[in-house]
């Protein structure tokens, strides 16, 4: 009995993995490869931008075609005032605002009465002017003895020559005092205490320093009013550092307003200003613009310059530009049938009724014609 438990054990023990036995053996060890379980096969699944259609012939295609375009940058500004164009409005006298003939905002004329002013400075000036006319009245008639008594020998001719250097002086003094008054705008004749300002040039006020009552300093600041010549303004713009080789002082861009997006005018680049704002890492570009009358001081605009170097780009009717989610696509046919749908970034306008595509499709591609209708047949 005892050979034929022993004879079970050995037959068990033969049984065994080969695997097992090297293991105990201290001979091998257990490869994890071998044992686990085979890599799972992965499927993709269909590109959603392709689509299949039973009847391709309804979706006529187009190819698109070449474009000559030069390459643009966009850059936003603000409309400023030619600060070469913007006069200060200054009173000679200093006094009282008693009356304000114009505002903040008004159009007013070469010559036009601003404000008046009611000042002790023109009772000095006149004042002044009285005893300068005195003061030449009296140096004449001594100058008329003096000749008189050297006629006669009563005097010498040293007293003659002095005679007619005060006469001469007060002359000087009385033209002096004359012209103060013609300054201030005050009739010799008809003196007041009122001197009124004029308009200097004509245009827009665009700054506005007193109201009624307040003070006004003679040539000190601020300035009553700043009148700005607005038929040509300033357009600044902020260009980043790695696209100013695109801007060249004495070309033109296009500028288009954000009030008035369908017009667009043209701008020369007058100045680049040499220093970059360590921020943004921009430089600030200036334009000259003609003012037709709609563009207005603040307002917000897009500058589009252009490069020397054309660019070749693609185009195609606009309705084969399809607008989805902000964005844009076109259908391209891949095979019979089959379309796949392709994002493109689309430029500007083109005349015919065609659209640049900057980039996404190049000249020679085909594409749907009229892609809505296409997207409408997948929806349904």
């Amino acid at each position: 009995m005892t050979t034929r438990f022993a004879g079970l054990i050995l037959g068990a023990t033969l049984c065994l993995s080969p695997s097992l036995l090297l293991v105990g053996c201290g001979e091998n060890k257990a490869d994890p490869k071998a044992e686990a379980p085979p890599p799972a096969t992965v499927v993709p699944d269909l590109d959603a931008n392709n689509f299949k259609v039973d009847h391709p012939e309804q979706f006529p295609l187009v190819t698109a075609i070449e474009h000559k375009a030069a390459p643009a940058l966009n850059v936003t500004g603000v409309v400023q005032a030619d600060i070469s164009r913007a006069v200060p409005v200054i009173s000679l006298a200093a006094g009282r605002v008693v009356e304000i003939k114009a505002r903040l905002g008004d159009t007013v004329k070469k010559g036009q009465l601003l404000l008046r002013v009611q000042s002790n400075d023109v009772s000095g000036a006149y004042q002044t002017y009285r005893k300068a006319v005195n003061d030449e009245l009296l140096a004449r008639i001594q100058l008329e003895r003096a000749q008189l008594l050297y006629s006669k020998g009563a005097i010498a001719q040293s007293a003659v020559e002095q005679a007619e250097d005060v006469a001469k002086n007060a002359k000087a003094g009385l033209d002096a005092s004359t012209e103060q008054l013609r300054l201030l705008g005050i009739d010799k004749d008809h003196p007041s205490g009122i001197v009124d300002i004029f308009a200097p040039i004509s245009g827009v006020i665009t700054d506005q320093q007193v109201t009624n009552a307040s003070g006004v300093q003679g040539l000190g600041s601020p300035n009553p009013f700043t009148i700005s010549d607005l038929s040509y303004v300033w357009i600044i713009c902020d260009v980043y550092e790695n696209d100013l080789d695109a801007v060249h002082p004495g070309e033109y861009a296009d500028i288009r307003l954000n009030a008035y997006p369908n017009q667009v005018l043209k701008g020369r680049i007058d100045n680049i200003l040499p220093v970059l704002d360590p921020n943004t890492r921009t430089a600030k570009v200036r334009l000259e613009v003609p003012n037709p009358g709609m563009m207005r001081i603040g307002m917000f605009v897009t500058a589009t310059f252009y490069g020397k170097q054309a660019e070749t780009r693609a185009a195609v009717p606009a309705a084969a530009i399809l607008h989805l989610h902000d964005r844009e696509w076109v259908y391209t046919p891949v095979s019979a049938g089959h379309f796949k749908r392709l994002e493109v970034v689309t430029g500007v306008t083109l005349p015919g009724n065609l659209q640049e595509v900057v980039s996404g499709i190049k000249p020679g591609d085909q594409v749907v014609s009229n892609a809505l209708v296409l997207q409408n047949t997948l929806e349904q």
